[in-house]
């Protein structure tokens, strides 16, 4: 299973701070979890064949689980959850899209 997640900065966010957490912090306490195969963060930089347009969406985060019930029950530790909380702040109203494989 995939769970792809959108979204953007809050205003006032500082782009480095953020990209600095999710480097050093983010990725690899996600990447730790036993559900977890993959984890990445990626950065929209255009919209494909237009030039001029701009993405909707500022970041994206694409999580690759071995199961949403391991993957929930790990997250929702008191460990994980203290050390996720930064998100909140940097994040305005994520988007975390469940996908299934064709």
């Amino acid at each position: 299973m995939r769970i792809i997640c959108l979204f953007n900065l809050k205003d006032g966010v500082d782009i480095s701070e953020y990209e600095e957490w999710a480097k050093t912090r983010d990725i690899p306490k996600v990447n730790g979890l036993g559900s977890v195969n993959s984890f990445t963060v990626h950065r929209a930089t255009g919209v494909f064949g237009d030039d001029q347009a701009t993405p909707h969406f500022g970041y994206i985060e694409i999580i690759d689980i071995t199961g949403l019930e391991k993957f929930v029950s790990e997250i929702s530790s008191d460990d994980f959850q203290q050390a996720a909380a930064p998100f909140q702040g940097f994040a305005d109203n994520p988007q975390f899209i469940l996908t299934e494989n064709l």
